[in-house]
């Protein structure tokens, strides 16, 4: 009988434990979760989750990197089928609102509960997320060097522009207690919106931003 890897076991708990914290922390709130809440939805004892992680802020940040790390792993797997960078951005949006809807409990804790961290908020640097946002950068460098994209166009200010319109739809669509609109429909407005508005004319046409 093969010995039990003690590494696979420990990487086994931590995960287990991070899933418990994000049910916890999506049902009750990141101020309102107690680390006896975690380990009860993990069924470790309170003490194990200390060998894990610091504290409960620590754990909120460990679910955020390890979170980040995931969907951008999965948002460059959605690209690679992408021909254009048009075509890639908008499979970027649309990547990430199917992201929200069929993980709504990370989706609750990432746009909800992390805020609510006043370490996140002041003393944490989200490499991570800048990762995940410098590919949209990216792609309008891309886009760019491609002629499709609008040579005017800032890469690091439409990235936070475009990372901002996803953010706060996503965030309405979390805080709806009546889903007054789809997430597809989120989709294809911001995807209409930037698209037109990053699009460069063809050549001897007309503005995209201004046709109809």
């Amino acid at each position: 009988m093969a010995a039990a890897d003690p590494s696979r076991d420990r990487a086994d708990k931590h995960e287990l434990i991070l899933e418990a914290a994000i049910r916890v922390f999506a049902e009750k709130g990141f101020h309102g979760a107690r680390i006896s809440d975690v380990a009860d939805a993990a069924g470790v004892a309170d003490g194990t989750i200390y060998l894990y992680f610091k504290n409960k802020d620590d754990l909120l940040l460990s679910i955020f990197e390890e979170k980040m790390v995931e969907l951008t792993g999965g948002l460059r797997d959605a690209l690679a089928e992408g021909n254009t960078a048009l075509e890639k951005i908008e499979r970027f949006a649309r990547y990430h609102f199917r992201m929200v809807q069929d993980h709504r409990a990370v989706a609750e804790v990432l746009q909800i509960e992390l805020r609510l961290s006043n370490k996140f908020l002041k003393e944490y640097r989200p490499e991570k997320l800048w990762d995940y946002l410098g590919i949209f950068a990216a792609l309008v460098r891309e886009g760019q060097d491609e002629g499709v994209i609008r040579k005017d166009i800032d890469p690091f200010m439409a990235m936070w522009a475009f990372f901002g319109a996803m953010d706060e739809m996503a965030m309405q669509w979390v805080l709806a207690k009546h889903r007054t609109f789809s997430l597809d429909a989120a989709a294809d407005t911001v995807v209409g919106i930037f698209i037109r508005g990053l699009a460069a004319p063809p050549p001897g046409g007309s503005n995209p931003r201004e046709q109809t």
